[in-house]
């Protein structure tokens, strides 16, 4: 199940874990990253916080956190290489997987459908 917010980020749930990532439209939007700081693995994020932040030559952004869980993974390959991300933002430029506390709250989110109206 794909899932997106309004903060243009994005959700794969898999069980009860979701890899959150920005969107394709984000990225394109911040144009090439040159820095990414990821979230602790371990650490219990609460929806709507900040969790990861992403640098671009144009901006910085904060990544909030989609829903609340605790992280468990973080993609080392886009701390190491920024510019990944934009290159397969929805794909390989994955951000962190976090164990969701409820995964039902992935339904209140929007589908693919609903955030490219969304995105326009």
């Amino acid at each position: 199940m794909l899932r997106f917010t309004d903060e243009h980020e994005w959700l794969r749930l898999d069980g009860d874990t979701a890899t959150i990532g920005i969107t394709a439209h984000a990225a394109e939007q911040l144009g090439d990253l040159v820095y990414v700081e990821l979230p602790k693995v371990g650490a219990k994020l609460t929806k709507g916080e900040a969790a990861a932040v992403v640098e671009s030559v144009k901006a910085a952004s904060d990544v909030y956190a989609p829903l609340s869980g605790e992280v468990t993974e973080v993609n080392e390959a886009a701390g190491s290489d920024p510019a990944s991300i934009g290159g397969d933002p929805q794909g390989a430029g994955w951000l962190y997987r976090l164990k969701l506390d409820d995964p039902s709250d992935m339904d209140a989110l929007m589908d693919e459908a609903a955030y490219a109206d969304f995105a326009k």
